[in-house]
């Protein structure tokens, strides 16, 4: 607005009767409002797409191609297969179908309807070729032996505490979910989750040659235990696509990648310390004995009969810790524990239940902080390298040796 432009003021506005004359004064409407434009429907929009597939059939005498290469007319052929296939549109459209255009016919239910429905006898056999009446009746479809059901599962008693134990440890951090990470994981050995339930896979069966599609592929048998009770032979590919296609997850340590998993995993059993709770005062006086071990199983199963032991020193035991281990041999594990505390070990003789004497060769006099340090040298192998100290009571490199 110009600075110099002046406003009408109160005086020289029209009063209501002044704009009443101004508007009867408006012969040709120039004042008139545009009428409010109507918002489209969703309705609206499928009624004029299809007008344009009638206007297509009108001009040209043809329902349009969804498979030519004009677009246009593809788009327009591409619309009513779209219509076709949804049967609410095609209600809504029937009051525009001046063609014709939206009548599916219905499908043969046997050759005879096809016959019948051949008014030009186009189909009509002399040779009695499509005659099936001679034709044996088609059986009923049985289930495959391929097909692996589940079914309930045998000795399950003995599978029951290695779920239990799995669901302690996702508990306690242990161990994690994630991501199942390929068919390759699926081995011996090996924890899943599918649609929820936990599984076990208890054995990997041997290579089996199938043909498939034409094309010869290796399978492998399966034995998988579900925490259910249930079991299932399936194979191990088909295990792979249910758990990728259902978004299954794998049970794995905490303390390691995933990609760090392989099929060589094997968890092997538990190192174990234990500290004698004999009342007997040669054992009661020394703090710092325990005894060192490896386990295949629960430790607390191994342990029971402790006191009628003289592994045990013939008395109670009490578990100080226990470690998972992996890819370790007991022979072998066993060997470097005794080498490098060797000059700790407790020379003291038993006498068992029958009279004999019996010497242990797994109990030593080390503390607890040594032990979980040579523990460690173990997981990453570098245990070779040291030697207890028992003088000094800790563990001395090779280095310091010379």
């Amino acid at each position: 607005m110009r600075e110099d432009q002046d406003l009408p003021s109160a005086a020289s506005t029209p009063t209501g009767d002044a704009f009443q004359q101004l508007l009867d004064s408006d012969i040709d409407g120039l004042l008139d409002m545009p009428d409010k434009p109507q918002k489209i429907t969703a309705s609206d929009r499928l009624e004029r797409a299809f007008s344009e597939i009638v206007e297509f059939r009108r001009a040209h005498n043809r329902l349009p191609s969804s498979t030519t290469r004009e677009i246009s007319e593809r788009k327009l052929g591409a619309r009513l297969d779209g219509i076709l296939a949804n049967d609410e549109k095609i209600k809504a459209l029937r009051h525009l179908d001046e063609f014709g255009l939206l009548e599916v016919p219905e499908v043969a239910g046997s050759i005879d309807e096809i016959l019948d429905a051949d008014p030009l006898g186009l189909l009509a056999d002399d040779t009695g070729v499509l005659d099936v009446s001679g034709l044996p009746a088609r059986k009923k479809l049985t289930p495959a032996n391929d097909v692996a059901h589940r079914h309930k599962a045998t000795g399950f008693e003995e599978f029951e505490p290695l779920f239990k134990r799995k669901h302690a440890e996702l508990v306690d951090g242990s161990m994690r979910l994630v991501p199942f990470p390929g068919v390759e994981s699926i081995t011996e050995g090996r924890f899943f989750v599918l649609n929820g339930v936990m599984l076990f896979v208890a054995e990997v069966g041997e290579d089996l040659h199938k043909v498939v599609g034409g094309k010869p592929e290796k399978k492998q048998r399966l034995r998988v235990i579900f925490e259910n009770g249930t079991e299932s032979s399936m194979y191990r590919q088909s295990l792979s696509i249910r758990l990728h296609e259902q978004d299954g997850l794998a049970v794995a340590r905490s303390d390691i990648s995933v990609s760090e998993i392989g099929d060589a995993d094997v968890e092997s059993g538990y190192i174990y310390v234990l500290r004698s709770e004999s009342d007997d005062p040669q054992i009661a006086a020394l703090a710092d004995l325990h005894k060192i071990g490896f386990s295949r199983g629960p430790v607390e199963k191994r342990i029971k009969n402790a006191a009628k032991s003289p592994t045990y020193l013939m008395a109670p035991v009490k578990v100080v810790a226990t470690y998972r281990v992996y890819n370790v041999r007991a022979s072998a594990l066993e060997n470097l524990l005794h080498r490098v505390f060797a000059d700790a070990r407790l020379h003291m003789t038993q006498i068992d239940a029958k009279g004999r004497d019996y010497d242990p060769s797994e109990w030593f006099v080390v503390p607890r902080k040594i032990i979980d340090q040579a523990i460690t040298l173990i997981m990453s192998g570098e245990i070779v390298h040291y030697h207890y100290n028992a003088a000094e009571r800790r563990l001395t490199g090779s280095s310091e040796r010379r």
